[in-house]
């Protein structure tokens, strides 16, 4: 049976998308992005339905949250039964069983030999300022290690870790002191050298400067917790090579420190294995979860070696986070995931690199085509030769994607991320390619 979507019949924003588009500016914070006028109205799977009858095909998933695809039945069904049971009891201060459940549930699931902990938090960025204070308490060091590039947050502990644009830090320092900023090893383009393509090794490069920092600016042994994202997400969907991620494991190992891996985005199947760790073969101590973990339930995790979750009773705590309801999405989440969803991210994102490499061919606007599962970078150029970035292309393609009906979002510097929720198939693949083929073309410009 044909699919009921994408399908534009009012070209968007609509009249009622319009109307409410005008309350919204009128009324909401102006630090909304908004990156372009969608008005969603419901979601069923991996399709987006606007306010004026607009269906699209969502290859973002409200920045690869909607892992199971939106409102999946088995999620609602729990959401509603948990529901009316009751909405609130602290989890800080009382008991019950959906919370105990998962902290299990994600204690068992989360790699490596040793016993695992669980902090449940309402988000990512919690998830990062519990694991600042946790790494801080369990070392008694007060300095940490952030990579450029890096994405955590918009808290003011998250924001001190982050490298990746600058309005996200504009205006709001001084930031938390000790944060150490290395180079992330960008296997295209060497945060050293700078200069695209010139570069004939980035790790290299990336070690040389850390080795640089502890020789004359910090001692490797007042370094409390190296924070890095497996899969670089905000800063361009890239996949480091794996003896970066080992030069940071073996480098706790050798000095006391916590490897602390952020799977915020990276997390819950969407690479086609339960974590990146798994795909990158490096195991960390701490591992933060969030986006996917409950289908958009507001949900996010801190999953620690029980040797290193050693802070004090009292220390850190939350009024909402492991909230009854969002307990009980995670779990049919995970059910879900592990029960088929992981291995289609894994089918359903070779399909999906196959194709890109396709157009890639195509387009020679197109520099660079990485990602595992359904976590997918396409990096944007002027010129292949010298890889500089095209950046002002991304937007244009984003916006006559979204008037075909393809939901698009950019990251890095000149990169679109394609993170559909899991449930995509392969009609689903082979529509998103065409409508990115179309615009790609359409929304071209002379360099």
């Amino acid at each position: 049976m044909a699919k009921d979507y994408p399908r534009i019949v009012t070209p968007p924003p609509g009249p009622n998308a319009q109307r409410i588009i005008e309350r919204d500016q009128r009324y909401a914070s102006p630090s909304y992005i908004k990156e372009y006028p969608l008005v969603v109205a419901r979601g069923s799977g991996a399709m987006v339905e606007d306010v004026d009858g607009n269906r699209y095909l969502d290859f973002m998933a409200g920045i690869a949250v909607a892992s199971t695809g939106h409102s999946h039945p088995a999620v609602v069904a729990a959401i509603r039964e948990a529901a009316g049971k009751f909405l609130h009891i602290c989890s800080t201060d009382f008991y019950y069983e959906p919370f105990a459940a998962l902290c299990e549930r994600l204690a068992r699931l989360v790699p490596g030999p040793e016993p695992k902990r669980v902090f449940l938090t309402n988000s990512g960025t919690e998830a990062v300022e519990g694991a600042i204070k946790l790494v801080r308490a369990h070392t008694k060091r007060p300095n940490i290690i952030a990579f450029r590039g890096a994405f955590h947050g918009r808290t003011m502990g998250a924001i001190s870790l982050n490298a990746s644009k600058i309005k996200y830090r504009r205006h709001f320092g001084p930031f938390l002191p000790g944060v150490y900023h290395l180079p992330y090893a960008d296997p295209y383009a060497c945060q050293v050298c700078r200069a695209p393509g010139t570069c004939r090794d980035p790790l290299a490069c990336a070690i040389e400067e850390a080795e640089a920092l502890f020789r004359e600016r910090v001692a490797p042994d007042e370094i409390a917790g190296v924070f890095i994202e497996p899969i670089l997400g905000e800063g361009g969907y890239v996949i480091p090579p794996r003896e970066f991620l080992q030069y940071w494991r073996d480098f706790c190992d050798a000095h006391g420190a916590v490897l602390v891996f952020d799977e915020i985005q990276s997390g819950v199947g969407r690479t086609g294995f339960m974590f990146a760790s798994q795909l990158v073969d490096v195991t960390p101590d701490v591992t933060l979860l969030a986006k996917g973990l409950a289908s958009g339930m507001p949900l996010g995790a801190i999953v620690a070696k029980e040797s290193v979750m050693t802070w004090e009773r009292g220390t850190h705590g939350s009024t909402f986070g492991g909230n009854p309801v969002c307990c009980a999405a995670a779990l049919a989440t995970l059910d879900l995931i592990e029960d088929g969803l992981c291995a289609n991210a894994g089918r359903m994102g070779t399909i999906l690199l196959r194709g890109l490499r396709t157009l890639a061919g195509k387009h020679e606007c197109i520099g660079d085509v990485r990602g595992a599962g359904l976590m997918v970078g396409v990096t944007f150029v002027k010129d292949r030769t010298t890889k500089e970035p095209f950046t002002g292309l991304v937007p244009q393609i984003e916006r006559v994607a979204f008037g075909k009906g393809l939901l698009l979002l950019g990251c890095g510097t000149s990169s679109i991320r394609i993170a559909p929720p899991l449930v995509v198939d392969e009609e689903d693949i082979a529509t998103g390619l065409r409508i990115l083929d179309e615009a790609i073309t359409q929304a071209r410009v002379p360099a």
